[in-house]
């Protein structure tokens, strides 16, 4: 499936660049040109802006279906319902829960890709936890919390089949160091949560391979000036990712747009959305847990944020109109800093010749009005 793309203007890593056709050969971005040959097929986008797909690396559900239901039902459902918000990759993403359970959520999962997606792709699977601890529990149930383990964690791995790509853990727990080398050198990879840690105990972590924080200031030790914590660790090392989640709650806007400034291309805007996302306020289920959302926001019976309802769309706008940047550079947060942070640069995440032809198509308002997977549209508004 060769043609080309016209539109008013393109999203490009650097810049933006105005006019001109952009080929897509056999599902891939090619070259730019000013012109075309005759009889060429042209998907004509006049009017409108051309962006990389998004890729949400952390995401649990999303319009009733969460990925703990452990069906593939619910994996395809999500996989179609993101692409409405400009999503063409995502982690379908566990949480802490019995061990049952989460075999059962990566049995779906597995069965679901073997399938076939019907929207966004998956690049693997994210378990969130069991491996955290107490304090920064937010709605992780500490029932099921416990130390890494390397022979469970083999044995889901082959229960996915290989496809487990990331796992975020509390570095404090006995026997984590050893642990992290050996699941990063598999090639997975590890990241920070739900933790106690100091800061010299996630430099430890980061030196044995770690390279990402889950969601920013949220289930962390925070920021002093004589301990800086888990949140000190991730601000003060170039070198690794940190998931930010700008739904205004979550973090404040001027906090969000500090962590953007300091991280960088490193700051990777993430959902955390569960299954009340693009649903009314009411009451919902987040794992083992009752969540009632009220104007937008989940949170368990306890006060505590559960989760999120953003769309990964308006996290990139939300960042935009606080930070004031230009929107090439902050929606790069949201596509190719998630495919860096999973070694998938060079395959996704922006419109360059030779990767993934994912691409959403944005109005002036940057409303999504198109959503494309591999040059196949599969999301059209009109």
């Amino acid at each position: 499936m060769n043609y080309y793309i016209i539109a008013d203007r393109f999203l490009l890593e650097d810049g933006e660049k105005v006019g001109g056709y952009l080929k897509v050969e056999n599902g891939k971005f090619g070259d730019f040109v000013e012109a075309i040959p005759n009889g060429s097929d042209v998907q004509d986008w006049s009017g409108y802006t051309i962006a990389p797909g998004l890729f949400d690396t952390h995401i649990h559900g999303v319009n009733s279906y969460d990925i703990m239901d452990g069906t593939v039902e619910a994996v395809q459902a999500i996989s179609e319902s993101i692409l409405e918000q400009g999503v063409t990759r995502f982690l379908p993403t566990t949480l802490t829960s019995s061990a049952a359970a989460i075999e059962q959520a990566i049995t779906a999962i597995t069965a679901a890709v073997e399938q076939g997606l019907p929207g966004a792709q998956s690049e693997g699977i994210f378990l969130e936890g069991p491996y955290f601890t107490e304090k920064h529990k937010g709605a992780q149930n500490p029932v099921h919390f416990n130390d890494p383990n390397l022979e469970q964690f083999q044995a889901w791995q082959k229960l996915a089949n290989g496809s487990i790509a990331k796992i975020a853990l509390a570095p404090e727990r006995e026997n984590t160091m050893p642990f992290i080398k050996q699941v990063t050198d598999s090639g997975v990879r590890v990241s920070i949560a739900h933790t106690d840690a100091s800061y010299d105990c996630c430099k430890e972590a980061v030196s044995n391979g770690a390279n990402n924080y889950v969601h920013l200031f949220n289930g962390m030790s925070g920021l002093h000036h004589r301990e800086p914590g888990v949140v000190g660790a991730a601000l003060t090392d170039p070198t690794v990712f940190a998931e930010l989640i700008c739904d205004g709650h979550h973090v404040h806007p001027q906090i969000a747009t500090l962590a953007s400034e300091i991280k960088k291309d490193k700051l990777m805007l993430i959902t955390d959305c569960m299954r009340a996302g693009l649903m009314p306020d009411g009451e919902y289920q987040l794992g083992e847990f009752k969540v009632f959302m009220q104007d937008g926001i989940a949170k368990t019976e306890f006060g505590s944020l559960a989760g999120s309802t953003l769309q990964l769309i308006n996290g990139v706008k939300n960042l935009q109109q606080w930070s004031n940047k230009p929107l090439y550079e902050i929606w790069h947060k949201a596509s190719l800093s998630p495919a860096c942070s999973q070694g998938l640069g060079d395959k996704l995440g922006s419109i360059s010749k030779g990767k993934l032809a994912d691409f959403v198509v944005l109005d002036d308002s940057t409303a999504i009005q198109a959503t494309a997977v591999e040059g196949k549209i599969k999301f059209n508004k009109k």
